[in-house]
C-alpha cells in the first residue's frame, strides 16, 4: 500500500470560544492510503488540547504511513491495528486517521458502506445531531438558537463557563424562551468547582436542560462522579473520558460519557467503550473535534449505538471540503455510498492548502508519497 498527506486550514464561519479558549481556525492533516488503484481517506486535526500542532500530525502520519507500506492490503492492516499490534504507540487522533482511511478503503473495496461492514446494518443511519452555541452575549445566543431551530434542529448544546456563572445561566434562559421544544445540553468543558456545580446544576435542571458535559475540571474522576450521583441533571463525562481504562473507572457511576473517535483512538476503540458499558446504566454520547465531513464521517456511521449525538464540527465551518453525511437540517445520516460514503467538493473555498499543493481531489494529487 502506498500513503501520502495533505494538509489544508479548516476556517470557521465565526469564532468559537468555549471555557478555555477561542477558536476561528484549525489545520487538518488528510492521510490518502492507496492500494490496486483505490483510495481511502482519513483525517486529522490540530488540538492544543491534546497537544497535536500542525508539524506534529504530519510528521507522525508521514511514518504512520511508511509504516503501512508493509503490509499487502487494508485488511491486514486493519486486523494489526484492532488487535493493537500496530500504532498503538502513536496519538489517538492519528490512530483514528489511520483506521478511518483503511475502513475506506476496505468498504470500497467490498462495495459496502462502513457500517454493514462492522455489523450494525440493522441499526439506524440517521439521527438528529446537536449543535453548538458558544459562550457569547445572551441576544446572540438567543438569535442562534431561533435561526436553529427554524433549519430543524431539535437539539442544541450551549456552551458555558464564563467567567460570571450567571451568565451562563442568562444564556440557557435566552435560548430556552428563543428554542421552547428544543432539547438543550450544556457544556462548561471542566469550568466549575465542585462547590459552584452543586449550586448551578439545580437552576439549570428548573430551566429543563437535559444533561450536562463535564461540569467540573478533568483530572479527579472520583470527584466528577460523587457529583453525578447527587446531581438533579445525568453527567456525561468527557474530558475524564478519554480511553477505555477511563471509561472502565466511570462506568456505572456517570449518566453518559462523551466518546470522540480522534480522542479514544478510532471506531474500533469506540465500540470497544460502547460494549464495555452496556447495561451498566451509562449511555454512548458521540462528539466530536471542529473538523470537515471528513472526519466526521466515521462517526456517523455508529449513530444507532448512541443516545446522543453531537456530529456539528463540520457544521461550524465557513467551508467544508468534503461532502457526505448532510446534518444542515438538524440530522446526520450515512450516504449509503461504499466505505465512509463522502466525496471531496468540487471547489474548496476557504480550506486552503497550507503546505504549498494545489487543491485537487483528494483521489488525484500526489504529494508527500510516504
Amino acid at each position: 500500500m502506498k500513503a501520502r498527506q495533505r494538509t489544508v486550514r479548516l476556517e470557521l464561519a465565526e469564532p468559537l470560544r468555549i471555557s478555555r479558549s477561542t477558536m476561528a481556525a484549525r489545520d487538518a492533516v488528510w492521510l490518502t492510503v492507496e492500494h490496486a488503484g483505490q483510495y481511502g481517506h482519513g483525517e486529522a486535526v490540530t488540538s492544543g488540547y491534546y497537544g497535536l500542532d500542525t508539524a506534529t500530525l504530519q510528521r507522525l502520519l508521514h511514518e504512520a504511513g511508511q509504516d503501512l507500506a508493509r503490509f499487502a492490503d487494508p485488511e491486514s492492516a486493519l486486523s494489526a491495528l484492532c488487535e493493537e499490534e500496530y500504532g498503538h504507540h502513536r496519538p489517538a487522533a492519528v490512530r483514528a486517521a489511520v483506521e478511518s482511511a483503511l475502513l475506506d478503503l476496505r468498504g470500497k473495496r467490498a462495495g459496502l458502506p462502513l457500517h454493514r461492514l462492522l455489523d450494525a446494518a440493522t441499526t439506524r443511519q440517521f439521527a438528529a445531531t446537536a449543535r453548538t452555541v458558544g459562550i457569547v452575549p445572551v441576544e446572540r445566543a438567543a438569535a442562534q438558537a431561533r435561526c436553529l431551530a427554524d433549519s430543524g434542529f431539535s437539539i442544541i448544546k450551549i456552551k458555558a463557563g464564563a467567567q460570571d456563572p450567571e451568565d451562563d445561566v442568562e444564556r440557557v434562559r435566552a435560548v430556552r424562551a428563543a428554542a421552547p421544544t428544543a432539547r438543550l445540553l450544556l457544556d462548561p468543558n471542566g469550568a466549575w468547582t465542585v462547590p459552584q456545580a452543586r449550586e448551578l446544576l439545580p437552576r439549570f435542571a428548573d430551566l429543563t436542560v437535559e444533561a450536562v458535559e463535564q461540569p467540573i475540571a478533568p483530572g479527579d474522576p472520583e470527584a466528577l462522579a460523587r457529583l453525578a450521583e447527587r446531581s438533579p441533571l445525568p453527567v456525561i463525562a468527557d474530558e475524564d473520558a478519554v480511553d477505555h481504562e477511563d471509561v472502565r473507572r466511570l462506568a456505572g457511576r456517570v449518566r453518559g460519557v462523551n466518546v470522540k473517535l480522534a480522542k479514544c483512538g478510532g471506531v474500533h476503540a469506540a465500540l470497544r467503550i460502547a460494549s464495555l458499558i452496556e447495561g451498566s446504566g451509562t449511555e454512548l454520547m458521540l462528539g466530536c473535534l471542529t473538523a470537515s465531513t471528513l472526519g466526521l464521517a466515521p462517526a456517523v456511521h455508529l449513530v444507532g449505538r448512541a443516545r446522543w449525538i453531537d456530529l456539528d464540527g463540520h457544521l461550524l465551518l465557513a467551508h467544508d471540503p468534503w461532502t457526505g453525511i448532510g446534518g444542515t437540517d438538524g440530522v446526520v445520516r450515512t450516504s449509503g455510498r461504499p466505505g465512509l460514503g463522502v466525496r471531496r467538493r468540487t471547489t474548496a473555498a476557504g480550506a486552503g492548502a497550507v503546505d504549498g499543493t494545489a487543491d485537487v481531489d483528494g483521489e488525484e494529487h500526489r504529494e508527500d508519497v510516504a
